[in-house]
């Protein structure tokens, strides 16, 4: 179930609260294949299925970056800033990979609201988020991310 949040003070008031889950998403081949040509990042353990079957992981994986990028998408189904002229993207405060996201993988983000602070025009929004790949116990991801929101 998403979040919808209207304005500034209803996101502090959300603070230290957990907003759910996502739905899971599988992660392909091809996308796989498409964050390498789009970042020049043809490791044969993310692109080569057939070398990748004798590595350490028996098959290719995602890039963690790749993982990384995924969680906006992700965090859709868990919040939604309504009444925004313009939400952007501001960075992450903290990333870290902590296991690897098999292609064919379901993963899913979960995610805390971990501060809100007002900036000119809007406010910026810290999330704690947790990637989780299916019926796996460690996460593959955690990062504390960063968006800006102007009403």
């Amino acid at each position: 179930m998403v979040t919808h949040v209207t304005s500034s003070e209803e996101l502090k008031s959300l603070v230290g609260s957990h907003l759910g889950y996502s739905e899971y998403i599988t992660v392909t081949q091809e996308q796989v294949n498409l964050f390498a040509d789009a970042t020049g990042d043809h490791q044969w353990i993310h692109v080569d299925p057939e070398h990748a079957k004798n590595g350490p992981f028996g098959q290719t994986i995602a890039h963690g970056y790749l993982t990384l990028s995924l969680i906006p998408v992700l965090l859709g189904g868990v919040m939604h800033v309504d009444n925004v002229k313009m939400g952007v993207n501001y960075g992450a405060n903290k990333v870290r990979f902590t296991s690897p996201v098999l292609v064919g993988s379901e993963i899913r983000a979960g995610a805390t609201l971990a501060s809100v602070e007002d900036v000119t025009g809007g406010v910026q929004v810290a999330l704690d988020v947790t990637v989780e790949v299916k019926d796996t116990v460690k996460p593959s991801c955690v990062a504390q991310v960063v968006f800006r929101y102007y009403f």
